[in-house]
């Protein structure tokens, strides 16, 4: 068997158009675990407090900054 061989064939037919992008992440949400769900969002620095959420935000409410998810 190949190395990620279905992370791969996934990701493939998500860039040729066959999966829409939101429909996977959602599948893959619904089928991880609460544990593993929070663990992916610690690993890809993606848990933050309401102050850094608020600071990314304009007075109008809308997104100014994104959190940088680049290492």
């Amino acid at each position: 068997m190949k190395t990620r061989e279905y992370t791969n064939l996934l990701l493939e037919r998500i860039e040729d158009g066959l999966y829409d992008k939101d429909q996977v992440i959602m599948a893959c949400v619904k089928y991880m675990s609460e544990e593993a769900v929070q663990d992916m969002m610690h690993c890809n620095e993606m848990l933050f407090d309401e102050e850094e959420f608020a600071e990314a935000l304009d007075d109008d409410g809308r997104v100014i900054d994104t959190l940088n998810l680049e290492n």
